[in-house]
């Protein structure tokens, strides 16, 4: 729903069928696209009170009050009628912009203010469900550009989350990596039905290369993820001895002693130099010097994750190298094979006029 930037209701017309009445046309403006939805008053009147019972409590604004409009031919002779139907028009869109601007979103997050605006099916499917939805090509770039929204929102809390940290904030720096993961969560499963969705836009005849430039940008999105995801672990492997916090509580000389043999002890009845088949003594470093046994065993682990991500990457990138390579073969093999039609063509048509030009030679 916060793909939706403006709502305006332009004008209105009147309708025969199934007896004469008004509707109003609301033009809906979306970040990439925009469509409009033509509703009559009665219709205002339903959706407030659906939002009232499905939310528990009524929308921030007031419909327009009923009264009888009256009408003649030609359409809306009478000028009382037509200012009361500007004013009627005038407090409907203040309604449906009430909604669009509250601080609360349970009224424009449901399921009936999406339905009466008509909100594409992809949207609607994408944000809770986790089920594949049938996305057209629009609502599908209207979901990708709100999850980047969200992406940047997650990185915000990760901040927040550190910046709380730094300044020893312990139980809002938690809420905030608590938020985040939360977020995380839902737009993993929102990727997912966004991938899912190509399976449907490929069926509905969308070209292979259109196909492939979006299947490389949920690809990045998942990529973004799984970098998050990683930052999101940062506070528990900070809790646990990494980072910061084990740079303010070191562990203790004893216990490093008993990880560590000193120098003086290590070279005590062992020979010098290297020993065929014994591993050299480690060194201590400046990152691993702040460290107890099991910060150590901590960062090995963390060592390791960051290497699995990168390597996930490097396939993800490989993958996308495969799927280019074998669009640009089949490019080249359905060329080659108009070139071939070509030539047979020319060679065709070359011989036909060798023919022509020998009976042209006769009749000479």
């Amino acid at each position: 729903m916060t793909s939706i930037q403006a709502i305006y209701i332009r004008g209105y017309e009147e309708r025969y069928e199934p007896k004469s009445h008004v509707v109003y046309r609301i033009e809906i403006q979306a970040s990439v696209r925009s469509w409009q939805m033509w509703r009559r008053y009665s219709e205002f009147v339903d959706l407030h009170t659906e939002l009232a019972k499905s939310t528990g409590s009524p929308p921030p604004s007031i419909l327009p009050p009923k009264r009888s409009v009256t009408m003649s031919m030609p359409l809306f002779r009478s000028k009382a009628s037509q200012e009361a139907l500007e004013q009627r028009k005038e407090g409907l869109e203040r309604y449906l912009r009430a909604i669009l601007s509250a601080k609360e979103d349970k009224w424009r997050e449901s399921f009936a203010f999406r339905d009466f605006l008509g909100v594409p099916v992809g949207k609607q499917g994408g944000v809770e469900g986790g089920a594949p939805s049938s996305f057209t090509s629009s609502s599908w770039l209207d979901e990708h550009i709100d999850l980047q929204a969200r992406i940047r929102d997650i990185r915000a809390d990760i901040n927040k989350r550190d910046a709380l940290s730094d300044r020893g904030d312990v139980s809002g720096s938690h809420q905030a990596n608590v938020q985040a993961k939360k977020k995380l969560a839902g737009v993993l499963t929102r990727v997912g039905v966004l991938e899912s969705g190509l399976q449907t836009l490929g069926l509905a005849g969308m070209s292979e290369g259109e196909l492939q430039r979006r299947r490389d940008m949920a690809a990045r999105l998942r990529d973004d993820c799984e970098r998050l995801a990683k930052m999101v672990t940062v506070a528990r492997l900070t809790s646990r001895g990494l980072g910061p916090a084990a740079e303010r509580n070191p562990a203790s000389e004893s216990d490093r002693a008993a990880l560590l043999e000193s120098p003086s002890s290590a070279a005590f009845g062992r020979p010098s130099g290297r020993a065929f088949g014994v591993a050299p003594q480690p060194k201590e470093t400046e990152q691993t010097r702040p460290l107890d046994e099991t910060g150590l065993v901590q960062m090995q682990h963390s060592q390791i994750d960051q290497q699995d991500s990168q390597l996930a990457q490097l396939s993800t990138i490989l993958q996308r190298q495969k799927h280019l390579g074998l669009a640009i073969n089949q490019e080249l093999n359905e060329q080659t094979e108009m070139l071939d039609d070509l030539t047979n063509e020319v060679d065709r048509f070359g011989g036909k006029l060798t023919g022509a030009k020998r009976q042209m030679n006769r009749l000479g």
